[in-house]
């Protein structure tokens, strides 16, 4: 348009007017030599992008696709759930899709218990069957036990009797009389009845002998009564000891021919009933574990909402910006090839009033 004057001739325009003019036809030119390749690009990406559009991301949204997949006989050969071990047919994608969004697990997506029996694979109670036969068929046997040997029973007989004390009778009785062979105190009294005939120079003599027996006697009945009375209650203690213990050691050796007879009789059925315990408690144990297995394995172990997440992840990829992507681009390259029509044209007529003319048109 700069180089475009409306008063020159046709024959006498610049070149600038000329060169778009060539520029007009330039691109007519290139429009019918590279617009089939424009048009086959339009329309493979069409083809591709419209129909998988179509076909994968609307069938997904409103679950076709689920339900095409579930069709019997689909894929030739392939049943689902024949491959799973099931006869009545109750897995299906539509189904296994749902589950999976709902983080079910894939025992319940798959409906695994229809063909295996947790039940019987982790029954314990046929191996507690056997444990229980062979833990009857168990003999115990066991070497003799002796608490005490013939010897030490003799030795124990033998202590007891030894251990009898003498017969004290006649220390008692003596024990029981004055510490002095007599009486102080007599002696004392006859000493001052003496001195009561006798002179004056003898007098006091015995009465100092007489008043010197009696601080005797009174010394030794506060020294040696105490003393005496213990020795007369230890006398008496031994006597009872002595007695009792004959007979305590026939009781014990009595006890311990009762416990070795009791552990002899039952020591085996004590050791087999304890095993048994400790078995039952390990069997207790061990079905504990198996009802935590089960209910993990059916419940929290191998969720799969994962795996339905990774499903629509790979949706929005591929729908929402792949496709969506690809669709505006065959989308707008199909108006440019549509527009192209109308701008050779305009090209065309464009360029006779731009290009230098050889002839002038006389109209």
């Amino acid at each position: 348009p700069l180089g475009l004057k409306e008063s020159v001739l046709p024959t006498q325009r610049s070149s600038v007017s000329n060169a778009g003019g060539n520029f007009f036809m330039a691109g007519v030119g290139f429009s019918f030599i590279f617009s089939w390749l424009l048009m086959l690009l339009v329309l493979i990406t069409f083809v591709l992008g419209g129909n998988i559009y179509m076909v994968v991301c609307e069938s997904w949204r409103n679950q076709q696709l689920f339900q095409l997949l579930d069709t019997p006989d689909l894929i030739p050969g392939f049943n689902l759930s024949e491959i799973l071990g099931q006869e009545a047919g109750t897995t299906n994608f539509s189904e296994m899709y749902r589950q999976c969004q709902q983080d079910a697990t894939l025992w319940q997506t798959l409906h695994l218990d229809q063909s295996v029996s947790l039940d019987e694979v982790l029954n314990i109670s046929q191996y507690k069957e056997e444990i229980s036969t062979a833990f009857e068929k168990l003999n115990i046997t066991l070497s003799p036990i002796s608490l005490l040997s013939q010897s030490q029973k003799d030795a124990l007989l033998n202590a007891s009797q030894a251990g009898q004390p003498p017969n004290f009778t006649s220390i008692l009785e003596q024990l029981d009389q004055n510490v002095t062979k007599g009486s102080l105190l007599d002696l004392a009294a006859e000493l001052e009845q003496l001195a009561d005939k006798a002179g004056a120079d003898v007098r006091d003599n015995l009465t100092a002998d007489a008043r010197q027996l009696r601080e005797l006697d009174k010394e030794m009945q506060t020294n040696f009564s105490g003393l005496l009375q213990s020795l007369k209650d230890n006398i008496h203690l031994v006597q009872r000891g002595a007695a009792k213990l004959q007979a305590q050691t026939n009781a014990v050796l009595g006890k311990a021919s009762e416990a070795q007879e009791f552990l002899e009789r039952e020591t085996a059925n004590i050791i087999k009933n304890e095993t048994w315990a400790f078995l039952e408690e390990l069997l207790d144990f061990f079905e504990t574990y198996i009802s935590w297995a089960k209910t993990s394995l059916t419940r929290d172990v191998a969720r799969c909402k994962p795996i339905a997440q990774t499903l629509d992840n790979v949706e929005t990829i591929t729908c929402d910006y792949i496709l969506d992507s690809l669709n505006a681009f065959w989308f707008s390259l199909g108006w440019c090839t549509f527009f192209l029509l109308p701008s050779i044209i305009l090209a065309v007529r464009l360029a006779k009033f731009y290009r230098r003319m050889k002839f002038a048109d006389v109209y």
